[in-house]
């Protein structure tokens, strides 16, 4: 009777967890995205402290951070900037579209012998095409709206980092506890940290490719189409997919050209191919072990209750999950199950957190 609950309890738990995720996205979302900024000017300063060094003496952190800040927020003007402009193009272009999928439509009806519209009326009805792609490019434009926020949260971030320590400290007067629980700190950020300045690499790589291909075929708005492709490819499998497929579609509406279509789709396809499938693994080896299967639930997961950037964010969340549940004995299981290969090693931590758990007694009988 004890155990049965236990698991109820549990189940609420994980229930009510669920619950808050959905509704305190306004907050969780920008708070986890200035985390994940907070990691990148880690990142970037640890870079401009070993190449600027005065002798003897490190750059202040404060002149780190400012100049880390700075440089990555100098990169993001420029690129919204640019996005700006190609979303502006796009939109004045709008009216022409409608007549090209016209003509392009009027093209497969004699090619076929068929009545496309028809056709397509009764799988999915009416479609303004015109509207559809306004409501991308204000969709698009909404990831900026939170820009505000997340720089806040960034620089309180950056002001709590220097009595951060002495809080753990103060929460762990042990010697052992602190150090054992500041190693755990620092393999979290250090895996994170690593998967997305590989995975921003190999996107980065991805995108420049991409643009080149849609320069040379001469769709409207390459910038925009690159910047689309970079930020999907963040979102596991289905990412490269639909970042493929988009401006392969745009082309054939620009320029009522199927053959256009293909040529895109099967150029971006096979970049998408073998960076994924070449560079990507070359690069990031197993560091993540996370399981494919996992990745696909965890994308499910994500996407439902937070949307394009729960996908994004859905693999790091995994791989926290895994290192955090695999330092405990009573989660431990867990994180094993969530492995691709089952080996997590062994726990960094004190044994006697595990009480804090909610999981402890469920999953250990």
């Amino acid at each position: 009777m004890h155990k049965v609950t236990k698991a109820a309890s549990t189940a609420l738990l994980l229930v009510i967890i669920v619950v808050c995720l959905i509704y305190l996205k306004s907050i969780l979302v920008p708070l986890i995205l200035a985390a994940i900024f907070y990691l990148i000017v880690v990142e970037v300063r640890t870079m401009i402290s070993g190449m600027i060094s005065l002798k003897e003496h490190k750059l202040p952190i404060w002149l780190q951070n400012l100049m880390a800040s700075l440089t990555i927020f100098g990169i993001l003007f420029v690129v919204v900037k640019i996005m700006s402009v190609s979303i502006q193009n796009l939109s004045e272009s709008m009216s022409h579209y409608d007549g090209n999928l016209q003509l392009m439509e009027d093209k497969l009806n004699a090619l076929f012998d068929i009545n496309i519209t028809n056709s397509l009326n009764k799988m999915v009805g009416d479609t303004n095409f015109t509207s559809l792609l306004r409501t991308v490019l204000s969709s698009v434009t909404g990831l900026f709206g939170n820009a505000f926020t997340i720089l806040l949260y960034i620089v309180f971030l950056l002001l709590e980092e220097s009595g951060f320590g002495d809080k753990l400290k103060a929460m762990y007067p042990k010697d052992s506890d602190y150090v054992q629980v500041m190693k755990l700190l620092t393999r979290v950020s250090n895996l994170v940290s690593s998967y997305l300045t590989l995975k921003t690499f190999v996107s980065l790589i991805t995108g420049v490719l991409s643009y080149l291909v849609l320069v040379f075929v001469g769709i409207d708005a390459p910038f925009f189409w690159a910047a689309i492709i970079f930020i999907l490819n963040y979102i596991p499998t289905i990412g490269s997919l639909i970042a493929t497929l988009f401006p392969a579609f745009f082309i054939i509406i620009q320029t009522a050209e199927p053959t256009l279509g293909l040529v895109v789709l099967l150029a971006v396809g096979a970049i998408q191919l073998i960076v994924g499938n070449f560079v990507e693994p070359k690069l990031m080896g197993n560091s993540l072990n996370v399981s494919s299967l996992v990745v696909l639930i965890a994308l499910a997961f994500w996407g439902t209750i937070w949307g394009v950037i729960g996908m994004i964010l859905s693999v790091p969340i995994t791989v926290l999950m895994i290192i955090i549940f695999g330092e405990f004995e009573s989660t431990r299981r867990i994180a094993i199950l969530l492995s691709e290969t089952g080996n997590i090693g062994a726990p960094q931590i004190r044994t006697n957190l595990d009480d804090d758990f909610f999981f402890d007694e469920t999953v250990q009988n």
